[in-house]
């Protein structure tokens, strides 16, 4: 799956996107961010706080208990993550 990263996410990691085989059992963002954690240490600090990210399946907004896939052929094929954004006209 295409990983897209945004903002502080893209600077904590040091790259803007990625390539990631999530494993089988990695079935929701939720899951697939718990893996993501356990794997590499940047990734336990870009994602230290979920509750605090925002996620876009395919460019439309999603929650961490959405499921990236439910089979091989409709499955999501990018995944963002990126906080919350803020800000407005001056």
């Amino acid at each position: 799956m295409r990983m897209v990263y945004f903002a502080s996410v893209r600077e904590d990691l040091g790259c803007d996107q990625e390539d990631i085989a999530f494993p089988p059992h990695a079935v929701t963002i939720a899951d697939c961010l718990q893996w993501m954690i356990a794997a590499d240490e940047r990734y336990a600090r870009a994602f230290s706080d979920p509750s605090k990210l925002r996620f876009a399946l395919d460019q439309r907004m999603a929650k961490p208990s959405d499921r990236i896939s439910s089979d091989s052929i409709s499955g999501a094929n990018e995944l963002a993550i990126f906080p919350p954004v803020t800000g407005g006209c001056l």
